[in-house]
């Protein structure tokens, strides 16, 4: 009988780790040494050139107006793309059998958006929560729900 592959990438919107798990009473490993993470500018790197300005109407005088970009919120949306790009490229080396996804519920939805058909059709479980705080030994215990480990 085939073993069964399974990955798990335990993520946020800044950092990340992929482990994998080789079947029931095995445990996690790590599928990727390295653990990943969002290069992360201080906030005052964001929008320090001087805000745009426009005037209402003809003769009246020119306003200030300032983009509305969350800048913090572009850098996870490009994190989690860049997270889904890694995932796409191992699912089609086949990699993994099944996929668990653990994120925050708006890092999930970014995760989503950007998986191909291969790597959506792995996912088996996902957990709406930010784990990225424990270690590779208190993981299987708030993993126990989804999956046997």
């Amino acid at each position: 009988m085939k073993k069964t592959k399974t990955w798990i990438l335990v993520a946020d919107g800044a950092r990340a780790r992929i482990f994998r798990n080789d079947g029931p009473d095995r445990g996690l490993q790590r599928a990727i040494a390295s653990n990943f993470g969002a290069p992360r500018a201080p906030d005052r790197a964001y929008g320090t050139d001087r805000p745009g300005r426009a005037r209402r109407g003809p003769g009246g005088p020119p306003q200030g107006f300032a983009p509305a970009v969350d800048w913090h919120r572009y850098e996870k949306t490009r994190f989690a793309r860049d997270m889904a790009a890694l995932l796409n490229r191992h699912a089609l080396r086949r990699s993994f059998d099944r996929l668990v996804l653990v994120a925050p519920p708006a890092v999930l939805g970014d995760l989503r958006r950007n998986l191909d058909k291969p790597a959506l059709a792995a996912v088996t479980a996902e957990v709406a929560k930010d784990l990225t705080h424990l270690t590779r030994h208190e993981l299987p215990r708030r993993l126990e729900d989804v999956m046997v480990l």
